[in-house]
């Protein structure tokens, strides 16, 4: 199985903690759709495998007409084998949300919802510069649900300046009362270029706490455990049965295939990502050619990603999968380096896995990277 993502690099305005892909000017939206229908046709050959995931992500794919949604739907089930089952998500900001919209994107074959909320304060949706309002966002989750949607997920940003715990803990009793079956919460992080990394450089806005970071994260895990939510990758809840098959399918190292300016593919052994400039994608385009890089993965590299990814998730690095694709000095390798992590708390053997503890979580990069090859 493998998973199709449809990079739309369009929004409203600048989050001013984002670093995506994006530009706020739409005078090219139209060529910019035609030329995504254009590298649907010229790589139809990449993946082979039945599509399980298709994926609209951004930018906010949200402000696009219904119609060229379709376009680009009934294009890519034309050329690729679609499951019938297929999870087929659209990322959506509060304020794009609409009855109308909603039917339109039912009526399309979107089934799945993941909606932008990332507070239910209004304060911290002004200070991150966010489209929508707190009313907004309540009013967007309870439409979905009127409109049929009950597969939905949230995103919310925890560890920003004006976000206590006793707010973080009201953000996240929204989604229970509101019984959104999945989440997906992120530390806020500030990425360098960005409007957030500017203010603080210059004292305009007060700079990330990581221990409230830290304690946020902490009271987002025992939240989750108290209301029967697997934590099944580090910044992932769902209730039973509402894991996204598509993240999933990058963490198990599935192949996929990205369409869109900024777009990122893998097919097992390489790597690829196309121009992140919408103007200078939609030319090559407009030529039936592609401008991209590409990397192919050495043995080093597809040892070090299985360890990352798998890691993240609740069922950890599997080590008889190592030994299985890498040999079995690679496990007893793996097995080496655990011991000091172990000793830690930081990290468990299980079922010939091995996991991260909840203390092992807030350090699971540096776990990863200690573990690379």
């Amino acid at each position: 199985m493998a998973g199709i993502y449809i990079h739309i690099p369009y929004c409203k305005k600048a989050c001013h903690y984002c670093n995506f892909h994006f530009s706020t000017t739409k005078y090219n939206m139209a060529e910019m759709m035609q030329a995504i229908g254009t590298e649907i046709d010229l790589r139809k050959n990449y993946v082979s495998e039945n599509i399980e995931s298709i994926y609209f992500g951004g930018g906010t794919p949200s402000i696009v007409q219904a119609d060229e949604l379709k376009k680009i739907l009934d294009k890519i089930k034309q050329l690729f084998y679609v499951c019938p089952d297929a999870e087929i998500t659209l990322e959506a900001n509060p304020d794009d949300v609409s009855m109308q919209n909603l039917q339109s994107w039912k009526n399309i074959g979107i089934n799945r919802l993941s909606i932008g909320i990332q507070s239910f304060h209004q304060s911290d949706l002004e200070w991150m510069n966010r489209a929508h309002s707190a009313t907004q966002a309540l009013q967007s989750i309870k439409a979905a649900q009127q409109a049929g949607f009950s597969n939905i997920t949230c995103d919310l940003i925890y560890g920003m300046p004006l976000l206590t715990d006793e707010k973080w803990l009201e953000n996240l009793e929204q989604i229970k009362q509101l019984r959104i079956p999945h989440l997906s919460a992120y530390a806020l992080t500030v990425e360098p270029k960005t409007a957030l990394y500017v203010m603080i450089a210059k004292h305009k806005v007060e700079n990330m706490d990581m221990e409230k970071q830290a304690r946020q994260f902490d009271l987002l895990m025992q939240w989750a455990k108290a209301n029967h939510f697997e934590h099944y990758e580090i910044s992932n809840f769902a209730l039973k049965g509402f894991r996204s098959k598509h993240n999933s399918s990058y963490w198990q190292g599935k192949n996929y295939i990205g369409f869109g300016a900024a777009a990122h593919s893998f097919d097992g052994n390489s790597r690829q990502w196309n121009i992140a400039n919408n103007a200078l994608y939609i030319r090559s385009l407009q030529n039936n050619s592609l401008n991209f890089e590409k990397e192919i993965l050495t043995l080093t590299n597809k040892i070090n990603e299985t360890i990352m990814l798998s890691l993240r998730t609740m069922e950890g690095i599997d080590l008889e999968k190592i030994e299985k694709n890498f040999g079995i000095a690679e496990k007893q390798r793996l097995l080496r380096l655990a011991k000091k992590w172990m000793q830690r708390n930081q990290l468990t053997q299980k079922d010939n896995h091995l996991l991260l503890t909840n203390s092992g979580k807030h350090f699971a990069d540096g776990i990863a990277a200690d573990f690379f090859v």
